[in-house]
């Protein structure tokens, strides 16, 4: 996917106009949604992106499955940077790991000029990230794969540590005085699931059976739910369910709701129906990683390292969460989830 050409105005007016934007957008990084969506807006009535540096090509691999709204704010924050740096962005995913290290291949045939990739299962990425590195293609990862990423050459990492966003988590379970909790894994070998629960536990300070791993076919909802149910149904010392995504907490909800017990829902990440759980009660909290910010500040980052040599992080991760949400912030939420930018 390529965001609008860029089509040099030779009258001074659009020029200065388009000068003018770049300090306009200079926030957009931090502040995001609205902001950045009117300066797009503003570019392109300007005559194009907010920059006069060339045309790159950049790419980014997920391992995003079908359907997840998740991702749909990581894919709207990158075309959003590429819009006003004058980039040309590439989308491409899949939750297979294999297929996404052959799509990061294509990305690398095509000579894109930087790549973003995350690492959910990262060993498996060692190879054909060592091939983009060879080929003088930088890359920055993000979301998944932290502890990867600098050992596979990559400029920095953007994201939240997931055993840290699990931590907050438990801490959060504590103070709310959760006593029993189910932590359901919704994808089997996903590192960052693994973090996530093994966090929470260490955070809550609950040990043994009062804090349980149970793991489900996140592709197949229906099974998903039942299996949800059916451990609900047979150990009712359960009073919490924490689930890893927002596609996860509806199913999760659905459950619990079957289920006829008072047991809270609490989550990783948004969605609509996280909000509207927020706003009823249903949902205790999420903990966000606004996926928005990983996918805007990859795109320019690199754009920032392609034309300036800067870098974030000194060498450290970009921290985008972990930020706990809860009723309070429900309101704000709906506006900023609706439209595609939390």
């Amino acid at each position: 996917m390529s965001s609008t050409r860029f089509r040099p105005s030779r009258r001074l007016r659009p020029v200065a106009a388009a000068l003018a934007l770049m300090v306009a957008v200079a926030g957009c990084s931090s502040t995001g949604g609205r902001r950045a969506e009117e300066a797009r807006a503003q570019a392109a009535a300007a005559g194009g992106s907010a920059v006069t540096t060339p045309r790159w090509k950049v790419a980014m691999v997920t391992h995003a499955g079908p359907g997840d709204a998740f991702w749909d704010s990581v894919r709207k924050g990158a075309e959003q940077a590429a819009a006003k740096d004058n980039i040309t962005f590439l989308y491409s995913n899949d939750a297979q790991t294999q297929n996404q290290v052959q799509l990061v291949q294509a990305a690398i045939d095509q000579k894109v000029d930087g790549l973003l990739v995350t690492l959910a299962k990262g060993d498996a990425m060692a190879d054909v990230l060592g091939k983009a590195k060879a080929a003088g293609i930088p890359v920055i990862t993000i979301n998944s794969g932290q502890e990867y990423s600098r050992k596979f050459g990559a400029l920095t990492h953007i994201g939240q540590d997931e055993t840290a966003a699990g931590q907050a988590a438990g801490a959060e379970l504590a103070a709310r005085g959760r006593r029993n909790v189910l932590c359901v894994i919704h994808e089997q070998g996903n590192v960052g699931q693994e973090q996530r629960c093994s966090g929470a536990q260490a955070g809550s300070g609950l040990a043994g059976g009062a804090f349980q791993v149970l793991y489900v076919d996140g592709v197949n909802m229906p099974d998903a739910r039942a299996a949800v149910l059916a451990k609900l149904q047979a150990d009712p010392a359960i009073d919490t369910v924490l689930t890893l995504s927002g596609p996860m907490a509806a199913t999760g909800l659905q459950a619990v709701q079957d289920s006829h017990r008072g047991i809270e829902l609490d989550t990783f990440d948004l969605g609509p129906q996280v909000v509207a759980g927020l706003k009823s009660g249903g949902v205790g909290f999420a903990v966000d990683q606004q996926p928005y910010l990983q996918g805007y500040e990859g795109v320019d980052l690199l754009w920032l390292h392609r034309s300036n040599l800067d870098m974030l992080g000194g060498g450290k991760p970009v921290a985008t969460g972990p930020q706990i949400l809860t009723k309070d912030n429900a309101d704000a939420l709906a506006e900023y989830v609706a439209r595609g930018t939390r």
